[in-house]
């Protein structure tokens, strides 16, 4: 395996006296996006600027191809999208991107090339010449992102990219983000959104109160820390038959009916589904709906935690 072009090594942080992380330890790998899940004031932000360099820990270290995050050959590998917008209200779209190409030493052609590239890229070449006090907050937050590839960085980090875009945008944003590391781009995203964990990450990590409480794949984490899924079964009739029936083919799962709806608890509802509504078909009984609910990376951290992520 390649080594990892992110590394971070027992980093913890205090201010005023107050734990803001502790002992975090991980690793990102090139083609890989890792996400940092957990609710606001969980740590993910400060993780991310000790990273970028912005910030030094008090224990620990980041390297980041082998390198400190303050040295600038490690800066130049870096694409940082902080939490807040980074733009300039009373200059246009295209003027915010090339007065950042110019800090990366590009100018003239090149620079307005590379500029409009990449406000095409994430969905702003129409608006180009517009203030960007005339943005909303979502396309404040797109133009932040273009500005964070203007530099070509090997590794992207990304602080709640999507915060205050409408979905349809979210999702965009989404398969940009996905395009880049088909490129073999490392990234790494801070989120309190639990669909954009899932939805993005190879990996997932959940944070609480500065420290890490979970670590894995996603399919993974809610297989060992979630609820098991239920199979929710509605029938037209034949109540008591069905009931039967389903229980020498789930034996595993727990039955229960409550309010004309049959509920299934299972382990693997893709391997029982198949099953259950085989043993209907052969026993004539007609089966009006039939749903799955599967646990989420919130019920991983409600069952963690006892809270939910908005809370």
């Amino acid at each position: 395996m390649d080594p990892p072009i992110l590394s971070v090594k027992n980093i913890s942080r205090r201010y005023c006296g107050r734990i803001a992380i502790e002992n975090i330890c991980f690793d990102v790998f090139r083609g890989e996006v890792l996400a940092l899940l957990g609710p606001n004031g969980a740590g993910k932000t400060t993780v991310l600027r000790i990273v970028s360099g912005i910030a030094r820990p008090d224990n620990g270290y980041v390297r980041i191809n082998g390198l400190n995050p303050s040295d600038p050959r490690a800066r130049s590998l870096i694409g940082y999208c902080p939490q807040e917008p980074i733009v300039y209200d009373d200059l246009t779209g295209l003027e915010n991107m090339l007065f950042y190409a110019g800090l990366y030493g590009l100018s003239g052609s090149e620079a307005r090339r590379r500029c409009m590239n990449l406000l095409e890229f994430i969905g702003l070449s129409d608006y180009a010449n517009r203030l960007v006090k005339t943005y909303s907050g979502g396309m404040k937050k797109r133009l932040s992102f273009a500005i964070a590839l203007i530099g070509d960085p090997r590794l992207l980090i990304l602080d709640e990219p999507t915060t205050g875009m409408d979905p349809q945008a979210r999702r965009e944003i989404w398969a940009k983000i996905l395009e880049i590391v088909k490129e073999g781009r490392a990234v790494i995203v801070a989120t309190h959104y639990m669909e954009e964990a899932e939805q993005l990450a190879d990996r997932v990590i959940i944070m609480d109160r500065g420290r890490i409480i979970a670590e894995g794949v996603p399919e993974e984490l809610k297989t060992r820390y979630g609820p098991r899924a239920v199979i929710l079964l509605k029938i037209l009739d034949r109540h008591a038959e069905v009931l039967d029936a389903l229980r020498g083919i789930v034996s595993e799962g727990e039955i229960l009916e409550e309010d004309g709806e049959i509920k299934i608890h299972v382990d693997d509802p893709d391997e029982a589904v198949p099953r259950i509504v085989s043993r209907l078909l052969q026993e004539g009984i007609k089966l009006e709906m039939l749903r799955v609910i599967r646990p989420t990376l919130e019920d991983v951290f409600l069952r963690l935690t006892g809270r939910r992520l908005s809370e």
